[in-house]
Protein backbone atom coordinates (compact mmCIF):
# COMPACT_ATOMS: atom_id res chain seq x y z
CA UNK A 1 0.00 0.00 0.00
CA UNK A 2 2.65 2.99 1.31
CA UNK A 3 4.55 1.88 -2.37
CA UNK A 4 0.96 2.61 -4.16
CA UNK A 5 0.64 6.13 -2.54
CA UNK A 6 4.45 6.85 -3.27
CA UNK A 7 3.61 5.87 -7.05
CA UNK A 8 0.73 8.14 -7.15
CA UNK A 9 3.11 10.71 -5.50
CA UNK A 10 5.53 10.80 -8.34
CA UNK A 11 2.78 10.61 -11.18
CA UNK A 12 1.06 13.64 -10.07
CA UNK A 13 4.82 15.16 -9.44
CA UNK A 14 5.78 14.41 -13.53
CA UNK A 15 2.25 15.52 -14.79
CA UNK A 16 2.31 18.44 -12.64
CA UNK A 17 5.24 19.40 -14.26
CA UNK A 18 4.12 19.12 -17.79
CA UNK A 19 1.21 21.11 -16.74
CA UNK A 20 3.22 24.15 -16.18
CA UNK A 21 5.45 23.72 -19.26
CA UNK A 22 2.45 23.97 -21.14
CA UNK A 23 1.09 26.79 -19.56
CA UNK A 24 4.31 28.76 -20.15
CA UNK A 25 4.66 27.89 -23.44
CA UNK A 26 0.66 29.04 -24.01
CA UNK A 27 1.75 31.98 -22.13
CA UNK A 28 4.59 32.79 -24.91
CA UNK A 29 2.47 31.96 -27.77
CA UNK A 30 -0.03 34.31 -27.07
CA UNK A 31 2.17 37.02 -25.90
CA UNK A 32 4.96 36.95 -28.60
CA UNK A 33 7.97 38.77 -26.31
CA UNK A 34 11.96 38.31 -26.37
CA UNK A 35 11.83 36.40 -22.98
CA UNK A 36 10.49 32.31 -22.62
CA UNK A 37 8.69 33.71 -19.63
CA UNK A 38 6.40 36.82 -19.21
CA UNK A 39 6.05 36.32 -15.76
CA UNK A 40 9.69 36.15 -14.53
CA UNK A 41 10.02 39.67 -12.33
CA UNK A 42 6.50 39.52 -10.71
CA UNK A 43 6.41 36.75 -8.13
CA UNK A 44 6.44 37.53 -4.29
CA UNK A 45 8.99 35.78 -1.48
CA UNK A 46 11.54 35.00 -3.84
CA UNK A 47 13.91 34.44 -1.27
CA UNK A 48 12.74 30.63 -1.19
CA UNK A 49 14.77 30.35 -4.26
CA UNK A 50 18.33 31.59 -2.27
CA UNK A 51 20.37 28.65 -1.83
CA UNK A 52 21.44 27.18 1.43
CA UNK A 53 24.24 24.89 2.67
CA UNK A 54 27.42 24.52 1.01
CA UNK A 55 27.12 20.92 -0.72
CA UNK A 56 23.64 21.76 -2.45
CA UNK A 57 24.61 25.16 -3.92
CA UNK A 58 28.68 23.75 -4.66
CA UNK A 59 26.19 21.32 -7.15
CA UNK A 60 24.16 23.64 -8.92
CA UNK A 61 21.12 22.50 -6.89
CA UNK A 62 21.69 19.43 -9.21
CA UNK A 63 21.54 17.42 -5.83
CA UNK A 64 17.67 16.65 -5.99
CA UNK A 65 18.00 12.90 -6.37
CA UNK A 66 21.12 12.60 -3.69
CA UNK A 67 20.51 15.11 -0.98
CA UNK A 68 20.42 13.55 2.28
CA UNK A 69 19.81 14.38 5.81
CA UNK A 70 19.92 18.42 7.39
CA UNK A 71 20.89 19.84 3.70
CA UNK A 72 17.66 18.35 2.17
CA UNK A 73 14.87 20.27 3.96
CA UNK A 74 16.06 23.26 1.70
CA UNK A 75 16.45 20.93 -1.76
CA UNK A 76 14.33 17.93 -1.48
CA UNK A 77 12.65 17.25 2.10
CA UNK A 78 12.29 13.57 0.94
CA UNK A 79 15.90 13.70 1.90
CA UNK A 80 15.82 14.06 5.29
CA UNK A 81 14.14 10.84 5.77
CA UNK A 82 18.61 9.65 5.04
CA UNK A 83 19.83 11.16 7.87
CA UNK A 84 22.82 9.74 8.84
CA UNK A 85 23.04 10.37 12.96
CA UNK A 86 20.15 10.75 15.62
CA UNK A 87 20.00 14.36 15.31
CA UNK A 88 22.06 17.15 13.34
CA UNK A 89 22.08 20.80 12.89
CA UNK A 90 23.45 23.22 10.75
CA UNK A 91 24.25 26.72 10.21
CA UNK A 92 25.30 28.50 6.88
CA UNK A 93 26.05 31.97 5.71
CA UNK A 94 26.40 33.59 2.23
CA UNK A 95 27.79 36.78 0.96
CA UNK A 96 24.66 37.38 -1.65
CA UNK A 97 24.90 40.28 -4.45
CA UNK A 98 24.51 43.66 -3.45
CA UNK A 99 25.96 43.53 -0.19
CA UNK A 100 23.09 41.15 1.26
CA UNK A 101 23.82 38.77 3.91
CA UNK A 102 21.87 35.25 3.87
CA UNK A 103 22.33 33.67 7.34
CA UNK A 104 20.71 29.88 7.79
CA UNK A 105 19.92 27.20 10.80
CA UNK A 106 18.41 23.92 10.93
CA UNK A 107 18.26 21.02 13.31
CA UNK A 108 16.69 17.71 13.08
CA UNK A 109 15.85 14.93 14.92
CA UNK A 110 14.95 10.97 14.08
CA UNK A 111 12.49 9.55 15.71
CA UNK A 112 12.86 5.93 14.76
CA UNK A 113 9.75 4.38 12.57
CA UNK A 114 7.60 7.59 13.06
CA UNK A 115 10.34 9.37 10.36
CA UNK A 116 12.66 12.58 11.05
CA UNK A 117 11.46 16.11 12.34
CA UNK A 118 13.34 19.36 11.21
CA UNK A 119 13.07 23.10 12.24
CA UNK A 120 14.85 25.54 9.87
CA UNK A 121 15.13 29.77 9.93
CA UNK A 122 16.34 31.57 7.11
CA UNK A 123 17.46 35.58 7.29
CA UNK A 124 18.30 38.07 4.30
CA UNK A 125 20.51 40.92 6.43
CA UNK A 126 20.54 44.09 3.59
CA UNK A 127 21.77 46.40 6.66
CA UNK A 128 20.87 50.11 6.82
CA UNK A 129 19.16 51.89 3.59
CA UNK A 130 19.30 55.71 3.32
CA UNK A 131 15.15 56.43 3.85
CA UNK A 132 13.72 59.31 1.32
CA UNK A 133 10.60 60.52 1.15
CA UNK A 134 8.62 62.66 -0.33
CA UNK A 135 9.24 65.55 1.60
CA UNK A 136 12.42 64.34 2.01
CA UNK A 137 13.89 62.71 -1.11
CA UNK A 138 17.37 63.33 -0.95
CA UNK A 139 17.63 61.79 2.69
CA UNK A 140 18.95 64.78 4.32
CA UNK A 141 17.68 64.03 7.70
CA UNK A 142 20.01 60.98 7.76
CA UNK A 143 16.98 58.46 9.03
CA UNK A 144 17.79 55.12 7.54
CA UNK A 145 15.33 51.76 7.76
CA UNK A 146 16.19 48.31 7.29
CA UNK A 147 14.01 45.27 5.84
CA UNK A 148 13.58 41.94 7.40
CA UNK A 149 13.32 38.66 5.03
CA UNK A 150 12.70 35.85 7.69
CA UNK A 151 11.01 31.99 6.49
CA UNK A 152 10.65 29.84 9.15
CA UNK A 153 10.27 26.17 7.58
CA UNK A 154 8.88 22.80 9.76
CA UNK A 155 9.90 19.71 7.75
CA UNK A 156 8.28 16.35 8.22
CA UNK A 157 10.31 12.96 5.88
CA UNK A 158 9.75 9.70 6.81
CA UNK A 159 11.54 6.35 4.44
CA UNK A 160 8.47 3.65 3.68
CA UNK A 161 10.81 1.26 2.47
CA UNK A 162 15.04 1.02 1.58
CA UNK A 163 14.95 2.55 -1.06
CA UNK A 164 11.65 5.12 -0.81
CA UNK A 165 11.79 8.49 1.10
CA UNK A 166 8.87 10.85 0.89
CA UNK A 167 8.79 14.40 3.31
CA UNK A 168 6.81 17.51 3.20
CA UNK A 169 8.24 21.07 4.57
CA UNK A 170 5.75 24.31 5.67
CA UNK A 171 6.83 27.49 5.27
CA UNK A 172 6.15 30.63 7.45
CA UNK A 173 7.22 33.84 4.73
CA UNK A 174 7.63 37.52 6.44
CA UNK A 175 8.73 40.45 4.56
CA UNK A 176 9.19 44.22 6.43
CA UNK A 177 9.95 46.64 4.38
CA UNK A 178 10.13 49.52 6.53
CA UNK A 179 6.43 50.22 7.38
CA UNK A 180 4.69 47.37 5.14
CA UNK A 181 4.36 43.93 6.10
CA UNK A 182 3.93 40.68 3.43
CA UNK A 183 3.39 37.15 4.99
CA UNK A 184 2.29 33.93 3.42
CA UNK A 185 2.77 30.28 3.51
CA UNK A 186 4.09 27.91 1.43
CA UNK A 187 4.64 23.82 1.51
CA UNK A 188 7.23 21.80 -0.70
CA UNK A 189 6.46 18.30 -1.40
CA UNK A 190 9.35 15.80 -2.16
CA UNK A 191 10.13 12.37 -3.44
CA UNK A 192 13.11 9.92 -3.54
CA UNK A 193 13.69 6.54 -5.37
CA UNK A 194 17.44 4.73 -4.45
CA UNK A 195 17.67 1.71 -7.12
CA UNK A 196 16.15 2.95 -10.27
CA UNK A 197 14.84 -0.43 -11.98
CA UNK A 198 16.67 -1.96 -9.56
CA UNK A 199 19.96 -0.44 -10.71
CA UNK A 200 22.23 0.07 -7.64
CA UNK A 201 23.32 3.66 -7.38
CA UNK A 202 20.37 5.26 -9.76
CA UNK A 203 18.73 7.45 -7.61
CA UNK A 204 15.73 9.86 -8.69
CA UNK A 205 14.11 12.72 -6.74
CA UNK A 206 11.10 14.99 -7.21
CA UNK A 207 10.29 18.34 -5.52
CA UNK A 208 7.26 20.27 -5.74
CA UNK A 209 8.26 23.55 -4.40
CA UNK A 210 6.90 27.18 -3.13
CA UNK A 211 3.26 25.94 -3.23
CA UNK A 212 0.74 28.48 -1.70
CA UNK A 213 -1.45 31.46 -2.21
CA UNK A 214 -0.49 34.59 -3.01
CA UNK A 215 1.66 36.71 -0.43
CA UNK A 216 -0.30 39.49 0.71
CA UNK A 217 1.01 43.29 2.14
CA UNK A 218 -0.29 45.24 4.58
CA UNK A 219 0.85 48.21 6.54
CA UNK A 220 0.69 51.98 7.61
CA UNK A 221 3.66 52.41 5.15
CA UNK A 222 0.42 52.26 2.48
CA UNK A 223 -1.47 55.15 3.70
CA UNK A 224 -0.84 58.16 1.51
CA UNK A 225 -2.83 61.69 2.35
CA UNK A 226 -5.77 62.86 0.15
CA UNK A 227 -8.65 65.09 -0.46
CA UNK A 228 -12.08 63.02 -0.90
CA UNK A 229 -13.59 64.36 -4.17
CA UNK A 230 -17.10 65.89 -3.96
CA UNK A 231 -16.95 65.69 -0.20
CA UNK A 232 -16.37 68.09 2.83
CA UNK A 233 -13.99 66.35 4.66
CA UNK A 234 -10.92 67.44 4.64
CA UNK A 235 -6.95 66.01 4.05
CA UNK A 236 -6.95 62.79 5.61
CA UNK A 237 -4.78 59.54 5.54
CA UNK A 238 -6.39 56.44 3.54
CA UNK A 239 -5.39 53.68 2.83
CA UNK A 240 -3.69 52.05 -0.84
CA UNK A 241 -5.27 48.53 -1.33
CA UNK A 242 -1.92 46.86 -2.83
CA UNK A 243 -1.77 44.00 -4.99
CA UNK A 244 -1.00 40.23 -3.80
CA UNK A 245 1.15 38.14 -5.35
CA UNK A 246 1.79 34.43 -6.66
CA UNK A 247 4.81 32.65 -5.24
CA UNK A 248 7.65 30.95 -7.47
CA UNK A 249 6.60 27.75 -7.80
CA UNK A 250 8.61 25.10 -9.62
CA UNK A 251 8.58 21.33 -9.74
CA UNK A 252 12.07 19.93 -9.88
CA UNK A 253 12.78 16.28 -11.55
CA UNK A 254 16.70 14.99 -10.96
CA UNK A 255 18.49 11.67 -11.52
CA UNK A 256 21.79 10.62 -10.50
CA UNK A 257 24.34 7.98 -10.07
CA UNK A 258 26.83 7.19 -7.47
CA UNK A 259 29.43 4.37 -7.41
CA UNK A 260 32.74 4.12 -5.93
CA UNK A 261 36.41 3.00 -7.25
CA UNK A 262 37.80 1.05 -4.27
CA UNK A 263 37.20 1.22 -0.66
CA UNK A 264 38.28 4.90 -0.23
CA UNK A 265 37.01 7.09 -3.37
CA UNK A 266 33.41 7.79 -4.61
CA UNK A 267 32.12 9.82 -7.22
CA UNK A 268 28.19 10.58 -7.91
CA UNK A 269 26.77 12.75 -11.01
CA UNK A 270 23.97 14.33 -11.06
CA UNK A 271 21.25 16.06 -13.50
CA UNK A 272 17.92 17.93 -12.35
CA UNK A 273 15.10 19.80 -14.44
CA UNK A 274 13.39 22.67 -13.06
CA UNK A 275 10.06 24.28 -14.42
CA UNK A 276 9.54 27.15 -13.09
CA UNK A 277 6.35 29.15 -12.71
CA UNK A 278 7.55 32.75 -12.36
CA UNK A 279 10.92 32.03 -13.62
CA UNK A 280 13.02 30.69 -16.61
CA UNK A 281 13.18 26.75 -16.31
CA UNK A 282 16.96 25.68 -15.50
CA UNK A 283 18.98 22.18 -16.39
CA UNK A 284 21.08 21.81 -13.55
CA UNK A 285 24.31 19.59 -13.70
CA UNK A 286 26.60 18.60 -11.27
CA UNK A 287 29.42 16.19 -9.87
CA UNK A 288 31.04 15.27 -6.51
CA UNK A 289 34.33 12.89 -5.63
CA UNK A 290 35.13 12.15 -1.97
CA UNK A 291 38.12 10.44 -0.47
CA UNK A 292 37.86 8.85 3.02
CA UNK A 293 40.95 8.81 5.03
CA UNK A 294 40.25 6.76 8.16
CA UNK A 295 37.84 9.46 10.16
CA UNK A 296 38.58 12.20 7.41
CA UNK A 297 36.77 12.55 4.25
CA UNK A 298 37.34 15.09 1.66
CA UNK A 299 34.80 16.24 -1.05
CA UNK A 300 35.69 18.05 -4.10
CA UNK A 301 32.46 19.70 -6.04
CA UNK A 302 31.07 21.50 -9.65
CA UNK A 303 28.29 22.32 -11.12
CA UNK A 304 26.72 24.44 -13.65
CA UNK A 305 22.44 26.10 -14.13
CA UNK A 306 21.93 26.44 -17.36
CA UNK A 307 18.83 28.37 -18.03
CA UNK A 308 16.27 28.16 -20.59
CA UNK A 309 16.89 32.25 -21.94
CA UNK A 310 15.10 33.60 -24.97
CA UNK A 311 17.35 36.82 -26.85
CA UNK A 312 16.60 39.54 -23.85
CA UNK A 313 16.56 36.79 -20.78
CA UNK A 314 20.07 36.81 -19.04
CA UNK A 315 21.45 34.49 -16.34
CA UNK A 316 23.56 36.35 -14.15
CA UNK A 317 25.18 33.66 -12.18
CA UNK A 318 27.64 31.15 -13.14
CA UNK A 319 29.43 27.78 -12.24
CA UNK A 320 29.50 27.32 -9.08
CA UNK A 321 32.88 25.26 -7.10
CA UNK A 322 33.08 23.77 -3.66
CA UNK A 323 34.85 21.48 -1.15
CA UNK A 324 33.49 19.63 1.89
CA UNK A 325 35.68 18.09 4.68
CA UNK A 326 33.64 15.51 7.29
CA UNK A 327 35.44 14.58 10.66
CA UNK A 328 34.01 11.47 12.86
CA UNK A 329 34.79 11.32 16.26
CA UNK A 330 33.15 9.15 18.65
CA UNK A 331 30.92 12.06 20.58
CA UNK A 332 29.64 13.55 16.81
CA UNK A 333 30.51 14.28 13.40
CA UNK A 334 31.41 17.22 12.47
CA UNK A 335 31.36 18.82 8.38
CA UNK A 336 32.41 21.82 6.84
CA UNK A 337 31.39 22.96 3.32
CA UNK A 338 32.21 25.53 1.15
CA UNK A 339 31.20 26.89 -2.55
CA UNK A 340 31.93 29.67 -4.69
CA UNK A 341 29.48 30.86 -7.38
CA UNK A 342 30.72 33.40 -9.97
CA UNK A 343 28.29 36.19 -10.61
CA UNK A 344 28.11 38.75 -13.70
CA UNK A 345 27.62 42.84 -12.51
CA UNK A 346 28.34 41.41 -8.71
CA UNK A 347 30.77 40.10 -6.15
CA UNK A 348 30.88 36.56 -6.47
CA UNK A 349 29.00 34.33 -4.18
CA UNK A 350 30.28 32.41 -0.95
CA UNK A 351 29.30 30.42 1.11
CA UNK A 352 30.30 28.54 4.38
CA UNK A 353 28.02 25.59 6.05
CA UNK A 354 28.94 24.34 9.59
CA UNK A 355 26.69 20.73 10.32
CA UNK A 356 27.11 18.71 13.72
CA UNK A 357 25.68 15.23 13.72
CA UNK A 358 25.29 13.36 17.17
Amino acid sequence: MNKKIVTGIFIFFVVTAGILTDIQAQLTSLNPVNVNNKKTGTAAAVELLIPVGGRGMALSGANIATTTGIDAMFWNPAGLARIENTAQGMVSSMSYIADINVNYGAVAIGFGSFGTVGMSVKSLGFGDIPLTTVDDPEGVAGRTFSPAYITVGATYAKRFTDAITAGINFKLISEQLHRVNGKGVAVDIGLQYDGVAGIKGVMMGVALKNMGPEVSFNGPGLYRKATARDSRRPEQYYSSIPSSWELPTSVEIGVAYKSTFGEAIGYNVASSFAANSMFLDSYKFGGEVTYALGNISLAGRGGVDMLDTGPDDENIFGPTFGFGVKVKTQALDITIDYAYRTVDYFSSNNMFSLKFGF
